[in-house]
């Protein structure tokens, strides 16, 4: 059932949440240090590489292992401990950070090796990512989640609009080492927090699914819901367009206006003020736009700021170009962001949160190295007028392929499902359990009957469903027989948990069809070999086929 509440309370109401606000300060330290690292690594790559993909190839190496790795962190984000899978990964990050100080440090560094060091950075971000978005829907309500998702992303880009602009200074007179170590101690903080926090996660009575079963099952919902498919060529669209303003801003900063690391880092900073701008009025511009106009937005708005980098040579010119581009880049992302979770119940949120990722940040790596190799063969400026032109294209595709509007669905769990009692002795492993259901339909009712049945079917499949079919009695006409399978009892019954409030509408609407004296006929049968020592069980005998 849909709640068209879209928010409650002002763009500042997750800080009355303690442990919202502790993370979200300790995060801006640990922003701060990771986009010092940044431009750090950028620069560094400028001064000891010899072609211009290389520089690009920086931001694919952070970018790639986010494409490669989320759906495994995503998996892991929903299967354990949120917290502890968030501490894992600042701990790794902190530990590759200081080795890469110290390489850097002795002059060890070289440019395979630097990307090395990036990737793992990386590899550390896409198993931090999944949990701490879904993490939020631990710290907050669910109805003031739109402004917490902002907040984070405000956060971030009030870090970004000083931080790269200081890492500049610190490279400029202190070197790319002395970057790297500012972002090994910036992760401390973030890990006290971490640590002293304790989440209360509902208790499972299910068992844990394996890690396979947990990417399919991800995999599954993401792909049987066709508002999150939108989401996500959208997301990989923008992703794989605006990633050029980014790899590329070294090379504008260096050769577009002749400027050094602090060019470079003031034109970061330009980029974030513009992106906490963007932050600041995303909730009035959510409120007063669709979702198909605020992204179409972003895309040509981050197209007029491609093209003012391309074309300009002056620092301050490009930097107010780049203000635009800040404000469109977090308005499109967090507002994904904020799509993806909206419409995704808690089970499955990391999974969701996690291929979502992977289209955004697949897209950015791919366009990294696009770029990249574009410049290298005809220069910053014509790549960047491409990537102008390709972001038109992104915003060309929501004629054809328009984002949903903005709604809330009640996506907690319905908990309406209770164990029937068997005759036999079922255990969890049994199966394959073949489920019947058995509805007496009206002769004018059956269209209606039909359109409900066709959403019954995505959300049965969704849910872990197979081999679901729809047949009619050739005797009686009026009985319509649903039918799918799951592998296992203890599927069967995880199938029944996944469902939302949401999804009872559409029981509601087929049991309101049913013009039966009693409710649908539930069968539930389990399918048997046919070896004789195999098929022969007695009643509370155990029954397990595997």
């Amino acid at each position: 059932m849909e709640d068209h509440q879209i928010e409650q309370g002002s763009a500042l109401e997750p800080f009355k949440h303690g442990i919202f606000r502790s993370v979200w300060l300790a995060s801006l330290g640990s922003n701060f240090g990771g986009l010092i690292q940044s431009v750090g690594a950028a620069w560094l790559m400028t001064s000891i590489a010899t072609s211009s993909d290389m520089v690009a190839l920086v931001q694919a190496s952070v970018t790639l292992p986010i494409m490669l790795f989320s759906l495994v962190s995503g998996a892991l984000a929903d299967s354990f401990d949120r917290r502890r899978v968030m501490l894992t990964a600042q701990c790794f990050m902190l530990v590759v950070s200081a080795l890469l100080t110290v390489v850097a440090y002795f002059g060890l560094i070289t440019p395979w090796l630097l990307l090395s060091f990036t990737f793992l950075i990386g590899c550390g971000t896409a198993l931090n990512n999944p949990s701490w978005q879904a993490s939020v829907g631990d710290m907050v309500p669910r109805p003031v989640m739109p402004a917490a998702v902002a907040l984070n992303s405000m956060g971030f880009n009030m870090t970004r609009s000083v931080g790269p602009a200081i890492g500049g200074i610190i490279v400029a007179t202190a070197g790319a080492a002395a970057a790297f170590a500012v972002n090994t101690l910036s992760y401390f903080a973030l890990i006290f927090v971490l640590f002293r926090w304790r989440p209360q996660y509902p208790k499972s009575t299910l068992p844990r699914e394996t890690l396979g079963q947990a990417m399919g099952a991800g995999l599954r919902y993401v792909i049987m819901s066709p508002n999150i498919g939108k989401v996500l060529l959208r997301s990989f669209a923008f992703g794989f367009t605006a990633v050029a303003i980014q790899a590329l801003l070294p090379l504008v900063a260096r050769d577009l206006v002749s400027g050094g690391p602090l060019t470079f880092g003031i034109m970061l900073g330009a980029f974030g003020i513009g992106a906490v701008g963007g932050a600041l009025i995303s909730g009035r511009i959510r409120r007063s736009m669709t979702s198909e106009t605020i992204v179409r937005s972003a895309f040509l708005g981050f197209a007029l700021s491609s093209w003012i980098a391309a074309w300009s040579t002056s620092a301050w010119i490009t930097s107010a170009g780049l203000l635009i581009g800040g404000a469109c880049w977090v308005l499109a992302l967090s507002h994904f962001n904020i799509s993806v979770q909206m419409s995704t119940p808690r089970w499955v949120v990391g999974r969701a949160l996690s291929i979502y990722q992977m289209s955004t940040f697949g897209g950015m790596a791919f366009g990294a190295w696009i770029w990249g190799v574009i410049s290298d063969s005809h220069g910053a400026s014509a790549a960047l007028v491409v990537a102008g032109l390709a972001m038109l294209v992104g915003a060309a595709i929501g004629f054809f392929l328009p984002l949903p509007e903005h709604t809330i669905l009640n996506l907690d769990p319905l908990n309406r499902f209770r164990e029937p009692h068997l005759a036999l002795d079922v255990q969890p492993r049994s199966g394959p359990i073949t489920i019947s259901i058995e509805f007496i339909i009206r002769e004018e009712d059956v269209p209606a009957f039909l359109d409900a049945m066709a959403e019954r079917r995505r959300v049965r499949r969704r849910d872990g469903a197979r081999h679901w079919t729809l047949s009619r009695d050739l005797e009686n006409p009026e009985v319509w027989i649903e039918t799918y399978h799951t592998p296992t009892w203890l599927e069967y019954v995880r199938h029944n948990h996944r469902a939302t409030h949401a999804d009872a509408e559409i029981g509601d609407t087929l049991r309101a069809l049913h013009s039966g004296a009693q409710p649908p006929r539930v069968r539930r049968t389990i399918e048997r070999p046919t070896s004789l020592a195999a098929a022969i069980v007695t009643p509370k005998g155990p029954i397990d086929l595997h």
